[in-house]
């Protein structure tokens, strides 16, 4: 009789694995099986960041419905075969900038069982890259992913498997429209959105990459509901917005539209995703002075993101 294979000899078999991106604005969750099929894939907007601005504190009620969402997100794991303690969970921006980000990961860690890490900025855009391309096929040469966030812009340049630029923009779409407009902002006055673009302006002037890119790809919650409300969508439809092409020309009509928009009219353009309405003004913008500052008149929107590049990363 031959004897069973012990189990330090026995061939692990492959699992599911997760991924949490716990953002400034969005709290995203990813599951994919061993061949790589999504599971799940959800995104929750939460605002963690709101009334952060440079040097403040995540505010109690954030904390509170942030953990709330993450114990779920832990829990839907779990259930699809990844324990708390297997997913790869990380927090960006606002954790990087929160004066009590560690007592509230401490918090999310006992209540949750999920242990989660602060990137950096260029660690940041490293996922950003890896998540952005993956399943996207796009022409020869070189890419620039763009990730505009609640907190902070990352941006990555490369070809292929190198990349040879990257750096993160303390510029975000819900930040920037917190410190030029307020958190709920009900007219856009005219004058403060000259400001605002004058300073995003300086800021990705600051760009300074290795090669101008041939194909821009712009990622995060800001991009892919400008894509969706310039396709005209009313329910998200990832096949359609993930690929989708966005002008400069696109982006400047959204601006003059939005700049003159009622909170009503705003949030009835952006249906598949209301909660980021107020944002998108500064959202706009900043994709639009990238791509000037890139020197490209046309990017690829993508539904990847750093939550994608954990798990292709691993």
């Amino acid at each position: 009789m031959t004897p069973s294979p012990s189990p330090a000899h026995a061939h692990a078999q492959p699992q599911p694995r997760a991924a949490i991106d716990i953002g400034s604005n969005t709290l995203l969750l990813l599951v994919r099986g061993p061949d790589g099929t999504t599971l799940h894939d959800e995104a929750s907007i939460v605002g963690l960041g709101r009334g952060l601005g440079d040097r403040g504190m995540f505010r109690p009620d954030a904390m509170d419905a942030a953990i709330d969402v993450l114990a779920r997100y832990a829990a839907q794991a779990a259930e699809l075969g990844v324990p708390a303690q297997d997913v790869r969970a990380i927090a960006t921006s606002a954790a990087r900038r929160a004066l009590n980000a560690t007592t509230f990961l401490a918090r999310v860690q006992k209540q949750t069982g999920l242990q989660v890490t602060v990137v950096t900025g260029p660690e940041e855009a490293r996922l950003t890259w890896l998540g952005a391309l993956d399943g996207l096929r796009l022409p020869d040469g070189s890419v620039a992913v763009v990730d505009l966030g609640g907190g902070s812009t990352e941006i990555v340049t490369g070809q292929g498997d190198h990349i040879d630029f990257r750096t993160s923009l303390e510029i975000g779409a819900v930040r920037t429209t917190e410190q030029f407009f307020g958190e709920s902002p009900q007219r856009y006055d005219p004058r403060t959105f000259s400001r605002l673009r004058s300073a995003v302006t300086e800021i990705c002037a600051t760009l300074a990459p290795a090669r101008h890119p041939r194909t821009v790809v712009a990622v995060g919650g800001a991009a892919t509901s400008l894509a969706a409300m310039n396709l005209g969508l009313t329910a998200w439809d990832r096949d359609k917005v993930h690929g989708s092409r966005l002008r400069r020309a696109d982006l400047r009509r959204w601006i003059d539209r939005l700049l003159a928009s009622t909170p009503a009219q705003r949030r009835a353009w952006v249906q598949t995703a209301p909660a980021r309405a107020d944002s998108l003004l500064a959202g706009a913008c900043i994709l639009e002075t990238t791509l000037t500052a890139l020197q490209r008149e046309t990017l690829r929107v993508s539904d990847g993101g750093v939550r994608h590049g954990l798990l292709v990363g691993d």
